[in-house]
């Protein structure tokens, strides 16, 4: 568990933080210029705050009433930047040993074997840095990270420098590590399809002060976080079961309200998935729609609705515990009677729903961690 609470005073921007994070990924997830960083580097001791107190895994790293704060080296935290930061002379498998030359002899955490082989870099041991490409880079540095037996484990939005395909490449690695629960990740990003498919906790900020915090499906679904991330940006995290993978490429998905028809998806049947289905993805009708080409009408009631700048509304639909978000224009809320405890259909094509918008609940890592 990791607690936080803490203010800090610059020239132009306030901070006053509060929460606590649990086993897993915590994504701190807001607009540029919330505060996100700034909480990063107060945790790992690059930022003294003004006032307030921070404990990771019962271990007191800052306490400004009693007046203790660790120094960085002291805090057992390990950071992984926007950029690798590799020593470039040093090969993959020496960056890996700096690592574990900062554990603690009595520290508990994997083994060189065990990080090496759930982030796949067996066959990068002996090159350097230079011949890396960014996915592989950013894979060496969380190995390092890990390796030094880490309390807790930032990550500064660690895809901002990679493109949309070494993302990819590396979303399965980071699945792996929350899954294998080897530290708290505390995992910074502004981009809400990541945070989706990863977080199992998120804290949302907005001008340096907690908007709201909680699971990682009701924070992403609320009109809160709707509204500062902006509508294009907006959308729901549901929690489903493969029931089955048909041969026309369309999986069926078991979740609270019936039956989730998606694009193929490489998980088993049985096994339990996240879909984030985007705001403006969602139609809705006063009743079911005859032959449509939309394979997904889902039965819902409207929980609450908060109107935007625009012309555009969004809907917080509820699915039985599960819930949607929908943005319709004004005219098409009001000529729908679109208001609390109204009876609605939402209609998604099964299409719309990307390959990457749907990821393994559970991942379990390559070897074991210990």
């Amino acid at each position: 568990m990791l607690e936080v609470d803490i203010r800090h005073s610059f020239p132009a921007f306030s901070l006053d933080v509060a929460f606590a994070a649990p086993a897993g990924v915590t994504a701190l997830f807001g607009r540029s210029g919330s505060g996100k960083t700034t909480v990063v580097n107060a945790l790992a001791g690059l930022l003294r705050p003004q006032s307030g107190r921070i404990v990771a895994d019962g271990a007191t790293l800052h306490d400004d009433a009693r007046g203790v704060f660790l120094p960085p080296h002291r805090r057992r935290v390990g950071y992984v930047f926007q950029d690798a930061r590799l020593f470039p002379h040093l090969s993959v498998r020496h960056n890996l040993r700096y690592g574990r030359w900062f554990a603690p002899r009595a520290a508990r955490g994997p083994d060189m074997d065990a990080v090496v082989d759930m982030l796949g870099i067996g066959h990068l041991l002996d090159r350097r840095p230079g011949r890396l490409s960014g996915g592989e880079k950013s894979r060496v540095a969380i190995g390092r990270a890990l390796l030094a037996a880490p309390r807790l484990l930032l990550m500064d939005e660690p895809f901002a420098a990679l493109d949309e395909a070494r993302k990819a490449e590396l979303l399965p690695y980071l699945e792996r590590l929350r899954d294998a629960a080897v530290a708290p990740i505390l995992y910074v990003s502004h981009s809400a399809a990541e945070v989706a498919r990863l977080a199992t906790t998120v804290v949302l900020l907005d001008e340096g002060r907690v908007v709201e915090a909680g699971p990682a499906a009701d924070v992403l679904t609320s009109l809160s976080a709707a509204t500062i991330l902006g509508v294009r940006e907006a959308g729901a995290m549901l929690t489903g079961v493969v029931v089955r993978h048909d041969a026309d490429g369309i999986s069926e998905i078991a979740i609270s309200a019936g039956a989730l028809f998606v694009p193929h998806v490489a998980a088993p049947v049985g096994a339990t998935v996240r879909i984030r289905i985007q705001a403006h993805d969602v139609i809705l009708a006063p009743e079911p729609p005859g032959l449509i080409s939309a394979l997904n009408v889902l039965p819902a009631t409207v929980a609450a609705v908060r109107e935007g700048r625009g012309p555009g509304v969004i809907a917080q639909l509820s699915l039985g515990p599960d819930r949607l978000l929908a943005r319709v224009t004004r005219r098409s809320a009001k000529a729908l009677g679109v208001e609390e405890g109204r009876r609605l259909y939402a209609i998604v094509k099964a299409v719309a729903v990307a390959p990457e918008n749907v990821a393994p609940e559970n991942v379990a890592p390559a070897a074991p961690f210990g």
